[in-house]
């Protein structure tokens, strides 16, 4: 699960790192307008933290190019966008959500709303209404990063539970071992060739073999109830 977050204020940015990684999210910062274009034309995000106020101009010149980006490549236009900013003017707060914001928050705010704020921004960017996930007697809660299976809690890594959730918000369809890296990899991560293998044979060690299927040569996917 994967967040741009554009901030140029070096300490907002270090603690809304540490925040994110608390909660599971695998975030890239970037400082300026530049970056955070380049960024997001070079790799996909599930969602975007922006500042308003940026050392090269205003967020909103990232909001309305994303927003006007065609469908089907990168920049994904559909991406959910949460704008915080210390502009706590309702002017300012309706502005942002008529040029394509998906929520809005005001600095100061506390990491635990802001994380119930992006989980709520996931579920509708998934068309997903409720809280858990559910496969079978499988059970995921998102906000607490619990697993249970058959009632008895699972102990997974950071790694584990982000691809669990990276395929189960993404069931039936299959994603590839390039799509997945791209949700659980930042820019700085280095990442081994047979990564994806390995946290999906310890999932399938953990959950069953079931769980996690494989169409070969194109990826990985969980398939649907009915199809267990």
């Amino acid at each position: 699960m994967r967040v741009l977050v554009i901030e140029d204020d070096e300490g907002i940015a270090h603690g809304l790192g540490l925040a994110l990684r608390q909660e599971g999210w695998v975030a890239d910062i970037v400082p300026s307008v530049a970056a955070a274009w380049a960024a997001l034309t070079a790799e996909p995000f599930e969602m975007v933290l922006l500042d308003l106020g940026l050392a090269d101009g205003d967020g909103t010149q990232v909001l309305r190019r994303l927003r006007a980006a065609p469908p089907g490549g990168l920049p994904d236009p559909a991406t959910p966008t949460l704008i915080m900013t210390a502009r706590d003017e309702v002017a300012s707060r309706i502005a942002g959500l008529d040029m394509g914001a998906d929520d809005y928050v005001t600095k100061p705010f506390s990491p635990a709303e802001l994380a119930a704020r992006m989980r709520a921004l996931r579920r509708r960017a998934t068309g997903r209404a409720q809280v858990l996930l559910t496969w079978g007697d499988l059970v995921i809660d998102p906000a607490s990063r619990t697993v249970r299976r058959a009632g008895q809690p699972v102990e997974l890594s950071a790694r584990e539970f982000n691809l669990l959730m990276t395929l189960m918000e993404a069931r039936p369809r299959v994603l590839s071992r390039q799509q997945i890296e791209a949700s659980l990899y930042n820019f700085d991560t280095p990442l081994e060739s047979n990564a994806i293998e390995v946290h999906v044979h310890h999932l399938r060690r953990k959950l069953g073999e079931r769980v996690i299927r494989t169409l070969r040569g194109v990826g990985y996917f969980v398939p649907t109830d009915e199809d267990r």
